[in-house]
């Protein structure tokens, strides 16, 4: 476990924040990333651009109905969910006047931010660690995935793999921010539904290759 991060950026190399974006972006992408891959998420923010600029996003978003941002989100999947989602976010941050540095400093911003219909742990963190840069580590379906198969570690809890990473690792918004996306490339590219484990440089280290019921 406290290997992963050295394993897998010998492998990757250097990712950086690995989330593009803006600050402004990522609050959006966040939820648009939601069941869904990255393509449609660009897909819909191109979609977004072609009616508003970088620097009025949320203006925009925030004025325009909500069956319309629906419309223009709809490659991203789940589009009326989303568009009720990116409503909810956008009215806490009106009530802050879409002033980041304010809402960065607010006191208990992750736990406002989970009591934001439609907002969930993943995404709050993922909005915390790369949006405002918090160090805080982001648990996805892919962190779990890796440590059930790598280590053999079945943990389902968000906070108690998020709290194993902070218990292991320095609280560092650079070093979580590319270990998380180091995690995700690896999962994509070996570590997928159905693994290419002959592929994989883990090899025998996996604690996959050695179990007897591979099912995860």
């Amino acid at each position: 476990m406290k290997n992963l991060y050295n394993l897998l950026k010998k492998e990757y190399g250097k990712l950086g924040k690995w989330w593009p974006g803006t600050s402004t972006e990522i609050l959006i992408t966040a939820i648009l990333t939601q069941n869904t891959n990255w393509k449609n998420v660009e897909k819909a923010m191109e979609n977004i651009y072609k009616f508003t600029t970088k620097d009025n996003l949320l203006f925009f978003l925030y004025d325009t109905p909500k069956e319309k941002l629906a419309e223009i989100i709809k490659p991203a999947g789940f589009f009326n969910i989303k568009a009720e989602r990116i409503k909810n976010l956008l009215n806490f941050l009106k009530k802050r006047n879409f002033n980041l540095k304010y809402v960065e400093k607010e006191p208990n911003l992750r736990e406002k931010l989970l009591k934001i219909k439609g907002i969930g742990k993943e995404t709050a963190d993922s909005i915390l660690l790369y949006a405002f840069e918090f160090p805080i580590f982001v648990v996805d379906a892919y962190t779990k995935r890796l440590l059930k198969r790598i280590y053999g570690l079945n943990i389902e809890d968000y906070d108690k793999i998020q709290e194993l990473f902070h218990k292991n690792y320095p609280k560092d918004t650079r070093l979580y921010q590319e270990f998380h996306g180091l995690i995700v490339e690896h999962a994509k590219k070996y570590c997928r539904k159905k693994p290419l484990c002959s592929k994989c440089f883990f090899g025998k280290k996996c604690n996959y290759l050695t179990s007897p019921l591979r099912t995860y």
